[in-house]
């Protein structure tokens, strides 16, 4: 892909990669299948062990589709920010995570309060929740795949403020070499608010995914190919005994620390492969259908599926119940999908950027006010 050299790029972004949505999907339909065969529930009516044998330990791996998403999201996230302002940014971000959001929060909260009792929530959890930042204030996320939402956001914020001070080819590099080290520093120290805000243990594969779009953009060269490896490093000495624990005590088919660090790192070369070999050129229109579809389709399977093999588990062959729950959770991400993302995101695209662009022209107003102010008082 033809890219300027230059530090400061003006350009705007590239066109997103269809072989990434690809990705993304495929990510996303892991997950399902971890938390319909591997992942411990009573949604079946028996032992999870005798459901799926040959399958939940393969899913018990495949439970990583948020750490793959976290590494193409350091991938697009750097590239759409390329250039862009930050109310820019911001507005996109919004208009983009939120609309989907809230209709999967209420979906979901109206599921577990007045269907079918699969988890234990409340109607203040619910409101709580709409705004995503339930976990500022200690209160427990209505569905616990919005865990992810939580990490995204606050990379997004950093984003923000990188691009206050410009983006460029040098700052991305020395971003993602930095970054991660204070992250797992301020874990290794304790230090929660460093914790929380530079997003450890999961600023690894961010920065993994922003240096990969760098050589991306601007070509191969020894250093962002050694940021990469560096990240991932980092990544397996984060994250394999965090979900070695987090994995033994939830899912059936326990994993093991090689197949973990292999799957690791697997999250990282498939966006390598993706976005740096002849795959990067492909445009089927079938993979950006399926890229749109995933993330109100991540947003909304787990309760909604598992309600479906409630209803049918003790009917049907245990793939036809999969089936099922799978059609259904396509089907709602789809309604959502054309009925709430596509009509409702970019008004709040636009509605968003231009708050933040007054904002914006207000506070530079107000500073250059207060510097006359002080320009007269020394003046007089």
């Amino acid at each position: 892909m033809p890219a300027p050299r230059a530090e400061h790029a003006t350009a705007r972004p590239a066109s997103r990669l269809a072989a990434l949505d690809g990705l993304r999907f495929l990510a996303a339909l892991g997950v399902l299948l971890y938390h319909f065969t591997a992942r411990e529930t009573d949604a079946w009516g028996r032992d999870l062990a005798e459901v799926a044998p040959a399958l939940a330990p393969v899913a018990t791996y495949l439970s990583l589709g948020p750490e793959l998403f976290f590494v193409i999201s350091g991938f697009v996230i750097l590239m759409t920010a390329w250039g862009r302002s930050v109310p820019d940014i911001i507005g996109s971000r919004i208009g983009r995570l939120y609309p989907g959001y809230w209709v999967a929060v209420l979906a979901t909260g109206f599921l577990l309060l007045a269907i079918w009792p699969g988890k234990e929530i409340t109607g203040g959890q619910v409101l709580v929740n709409l705004t995503l930042l339930q976990s500022m204030v200690d209160v427990g996320h209505v569905d616990g795949v919005y865990w992810t939402l939580w990490v995204e956001l606050r990379f997004y914020l950093l984003i923000a403020v990188f691009a206050a001070f410009g983006i460029t080819r040098r700052r991305v590099l020395a971003f993602a070499a930095l970054w991660p080290l204070a992250a797992m520093g301020a874990r290794v120290l304790g230090w929660s608010d460093g914790v929380t805000w530079l997003v450890a243990p999961y600023a690894p594969l961010f920065a993994a995914g922003m240096a990969l779009y760098v050589i991306h953009r601007c070509g191969h060269a020894v250093l962002p190919w050694l940021i990469v490896a560096g990240n991932a490093v980092l990544v397996l000495a984060a994250l394999v005994p965090a979900r070695m624990d987090s994995l033994g005590r939830n899912s059936v088919a326990p994993p093991v620390a090689l197949g973990l660090a292999l799957a690791l790192l697997a999250c990282i070369a498939l966006v390598a492969v993706v976005a740096l070999s002849p795959v990067n050129r492909w445009t089927w229109s079938g993979l950006t259908a399926a890229g749109a579809l995933t993330y109100p389709l991540y947003l909304l399977h787990e309760y909604w599926g598992l309600y479906v093999i409630h209803l049918l588990h003790d009917r049907l062959p245990v793939w036809a119940v999969l089936g099922a729950a799978i059609a259904l959770s396509l089907v709602l991400a789809w309604l959502v999908h054309r009925f709430v993302e596509k009509p409702f995101g970019p008004r709040l695209r636009r509605a968003t950027t231009r708050g933040c662009e007054r904002l914006r022209d207000g506070a530079v107003q107000a500073w250059r006010g207060g510097r006359r102010l002080v320009g007269v008082g020394w003046a007089g």
